[in-house]
């Protein structure tokens, strides 16, 4: 995965049939799912995490076209889904890939949502997913919103970006804050982490033209975006952000 490899986005009638095939698995209809997706070269597979027994229904592509570069989706099969990790900017954006397969692996009841191509893939920014409508990303993103599905989306940035944070933490569009992520602003800053809080102050990399989070909000649906400093990725800081993100999915998960 690397920034000069190809890309080419799903055409709409694609991504309608991934969209429908999505709120397929959802209702716990694997077989309806694959028959939708078999024309564009994806698939459904049930996988089993050997050390906790739980199972995941992954979609991904079943061979080597243009969907191997759309990006993969794993959710529950052992509860419905109450939350979703987002990660539309892997290897580019380091560490958060690994950051969200620690999330699912460690919180039940979630979605992870893998973008399939370094950000900057085919040029012109066709694979930033974040800022794009026309990709398999967002198609599931939305459709996890359309079921009330709130989500975190992770993302990395520079330090040099915003040297005095190691957090900017926001809502995207919204400006205000439920509760539960009020709580992991407070827990990250407990444990020593800088925080920026979107909703309270001018922060940077709000999120604010996020299409993902744009969705959520015309759907209602709760949504995060959240940024980490390097450390907090993959550093002394890192297991203190998971842990306070974990918290939060564990607080949607019950929910």
């Amino acid at each position: 995965m690397g920034p000069d490899g190809p890309y080419t986005p799903p055409s709409e009638q694609q991504r309608d049939r991934l969209g429908r095939a999505v709120g397929r698995l959802l209702q716990g209809d694997a077989q309806g799912a694959q028959r939708l997706l078999d024309p564009i070269g994806l698939r459904v597979t049930r996988l089993t995490d050997t050390d906790s027994g739980r199972r995941y229904d992954e979609i991904a592509a079943s061979g080597t076209g243009d969907s191997s570069r759309w990006g993969r989706l794993y959710l529950t099969a052992d509860s419905p889904v109450r939350w979703s990790a987002q990660v539309p900017h892997p290897v580019f954006d380091q560490h958060t890939e690994a950051l969200g397969v620690r999330l699912l692996e460690g919180t039940p009841g979630g979605a992870l949502v893998l973008a399939g191509a370094h950000r900057q893939a085919g040029g012109d920014g066709a694979a930033d997913v974040a800022h794009r409508e026309d990709s398999a990303f967002h198609t599931i993103a939305v459709q996890l919103a359309d079921h009330g599905v709130p989500g975190i989306q992770l993302h990395g940035f520079a330090e040099s970006a915003a040297e005095k944070y190691d957090v900017l933490l926001s809502t995207g569009v919204a400006q205000s804050a439920p509760g539960e992520v009020v709580a992991l602003a407070d827990r990250m800053a407990a444990d020593g982490l800088r925080v920026c809080r979107g909703w309270a102050a001018r922060c940077p990399l709000e999120g604010k033209t996020n299409v993902q989070g744009q969705a959520a909000q015309r759907r209602h649906a709760t949504f995060v975006h959240l940024e980490l400093a390097p450390e907090a990725r993959d550093g002394r800081d890192a297991d203190e952000a998971a842990t306070a993100v974990a918290g939060l999915l564990t607080t949607w998960a019950h929910d």
